[in-house]
């Protein structure tokens, strides 16, 4: 089984990413292949900052290491180091049909809104597609909001082998991890950077302590009993603790008798506790960039020899000279 997942460099990652989807990455890198890439491509529709998108990838490959990607497992590298895919985007493009992009949910929300669309967010799920196909990947990790996503890419890949009368490209299925599907940020509301509610997973611990202690919680007084499944600071105590400590926190919620403030601390000693090792490894690989960048190379390379044969198979199946002959 190959499973294949991009992740943006658009800001550092928090909770959310990591729950959500990185986790995903790090449980999956035993199968037989996994690639993993960091989406500088898909960053331009809304990163327009030549050195913030350098830094924001960097730090992208920094975290994903230091969270326990293992370039001996899985290979890592950048999107744009390998160029077949944006060839593999425009065969793509020849055959997608423009009611289907109207569909999707990046384009028809800005348009909701009454802000410009340009071609490259509309177009943005065949860049996605290529992506994905030209791995051969069978099973893409990926959040609740992609998945509209994974079956653009299915409906692509169906109407190519079908108008190509030729099996060019394999069928990939969405995997959702549903318990983290909806990481609550400070306010309450799904973690996002859009919404300015999120809590960085290698943020400075005072910086991060801050941010932790202003998750909004509702008004119940110190003695009275509160209830843990509708406090979000219970749900990210969650994320970071085990079952037996999960109970007992939520019998003294029950109970009465302890504030918000004290769970609010607790929940900053796990998470802390719960990236230490992390964060050590960060540190280590932050001092040597060119490691980092060797990998990025080295998983390029990879990427580009499975790259190459199916984007062969496609040039092929159109009428495009093989670049194999």
């Amino acid at each position: 089984m190959r499973v294949l997942s991009g992740i943006q460099p658009t800001g550092r990652f928090h909770w959310g990413n990591y729950f959500g989807a990185i986790q995903q990455y790090i449980d999956l890198q035993d199968n037989d292949q996994a690639f993993y890439f960091i989406a500088d491509l898909h960053a331009l529709t809304t990163v327009r900052d030549a050195q913030t998108l350098r830094g924001f990838t960097q730090d992208a490959a920094i975290d994903l290491l230091a969270l326990g990607l293992d370039p001996e497992r899985a290979t890592l590298f950048r999107q744009s180091d390998v160029p077949e895919v944006t060839e593999l985007t425009w065969l793509l493009m020849t055959v997608t049909q423009m009611s289907l992009l109207e569909k999707c949910h990046a384009y028809k929300d800005k348009i909701a809104k009454g802000l410009a669309a340009d071609a490259g967010l509309f177009t943005y799920p065949v860049l996605m597609a290529a992506d994905i196909l030209i791995y051969d990947s069978d099973v893409v990790p990926v959040g609740l909001d992609q998945v509209q996503h994974i079956e653009v890419t299915r409906d692509l890949a169906q109407r190519f082998n079908h108008i190509y009368d030729t099996e060019v490209f394999v069928l990939p299925k969405a995997q959702v991890l549903e318990s983290s599907a909806k990481v609550p940020g400070t306010d309450g509301e799904k973690m996002s950077k859009s919404y300015d509610n999120t809590i960085e997973v290698f943020e400075a611990t005072k910086k991060q302590r801050k941010k932790i202690m202003s998750i909004k919680t509702d008004s119940t007084p110190v003695e009275d009993p509160k209830d843990p499944d509708s406090c979000a600071v219970y749900t990210l105590f969650r994320l970071f603790s085990t079952e037996d400590e999960q109970a007992e926190l939520a019998e003294r919620y029950r109970a009465g008798g302890m504030g918000y403030g004290e769970a609010k601390k607790l929940l900053h000693e796990h998470a802390l506790a719960y990236f230490a090792e992390a964060r050590q490894r960060r540190a280590d690989l932050e001092a040597h960039p060119e490691r980092v960048e060797e990998i990025l190379q080295n998983g390029a390379a990879q990427a580009r020899n499975k790259a190459a044969e199916v984007l062969d198979r496609a040039r092929t199946a159109c009428g495009l000279k093989s670049r194999s002959h």
